[in-house]
């Protein structure tokens, strides 16, 4: 019984943990976040973004990065558990 399950469920637990690395993958794009602080500083030398602004946006971002890097870290060390 056991090896009808494991054949049976195996390939859709696989399929369900690509879907869910790619939806993580896509929400959590550490080189997106790392490009947008660098535009809000380049904005900021440029003289087209006041400093207020300048560092409202850049913590906002720099929390939206740790984020994202702890949701990386956890799909990394597979602690993310599909129950069958």
């Amino acid at each position: 019984m056991f090896i009808v399950d494991d054949i049976l469920f195996q390939p859709f637990i696989s399929i369900l943990d690509a879907i869910h690395t790619l939806a993580v993958t896509e929400m959590y794009n550490i080189e997106g976040i790392q490009s947008d602080l660098k535009e809000n500083q380049l904005l900021y030398e440029l003289g087209e973004r006041d400093q207020s602004e300048y560092e409202s946006r850049k913590a906002e971002l720099e929390a939206e990065l740790e984020t994202a890097e702890l949701a990386h870290e956890q799909l990394d060390n597979k602690n993310i558990q599909i129950r069958q």
